[in-house]
């Protein structure tokens, strides 16, 4: 008796083990209609289309770049070391101006809580811009802002392409026009 209650539990174990693999395949065989990004992506409606995690995580970005670079852009602007530092901050300045106005009109229409600081990392190149003098200024100046408008303008760039929320797009599609407006002006930041 007992080599058969044995046996019995095995294939009970076996019985619910296939089950648990084959229910996530069955449960949504029947979801031919919902798009794969909101089932992936945990997408919700919204007038201007689906709105991604990855959409909710560039809005976010996009207003975190313009807290720390913006008040980087405008010391640079009144500390540069040379006429080029200067008329790159001035430049980064004013994008950042136009985003910050942008992020936050797209995000009160999405409903999306943003940030009201930048993050201790941000915070951090912050510090070290401001404890940066001379000569040496403008180069820690260029290199921390081109690394972070470079990865942001790879999000925007995969958020323009990928998005089907109109705000969203419309938002990548600035972001991605003045940051590389920005990438250029840092490049001859250095030259």
């Amino acid at each position: 008796m007992r080599h058969h209650t044995g046996t019995g539990l095995v294939v009970v174990a076996l019985t619910a083990t296939i089950a648990a693999l084959v229910f996530p395949v069955w449960s949504y065989a029947d979801r031919s209609g919902t798009p794969p990004d909101r089932l992936a992506a945990g997408s919700v409606p919204t007038r201007w289309g689906p709105l991604s995690a990855a959409d909710r995580d560039f809005v976010v970005r996009v207003r975190l770049a313009g807290l720390w670079a913006l008040p980087a852009a405008q010391q640079a602007a009144g500390r540069a070391p040379s006429r080029a530092v200067e008329t790159a901050g001035r430049h980064l300045a004013d994008d950042h101006t136009y985003l910050g106005v942008r992020v936050r009109d797209v995000a009160a229409r999405l409903r999306l809580p943003l940030p009201t600081q930048p993050t201790a990392e941000q915070g951090g190149w912050l510090e070290r811009l401001t404890g940066t003098h001379g000569t040496a200024y403008g180069p820690v100046f260029a290199t921390l802002l081109r690394e972070e408008h470079g990865a942001l303008f790879s999000a925007a760039a995969e958020v323009r392409a990928t998005t089907r929320n109109s705000l969203v797009r419309a938002l990548a599609d600035d972001a991605v026009r003045r940051l590389l407006g920005d990438l250029t002006a840092l490049e001859t930041s250095t030259s």
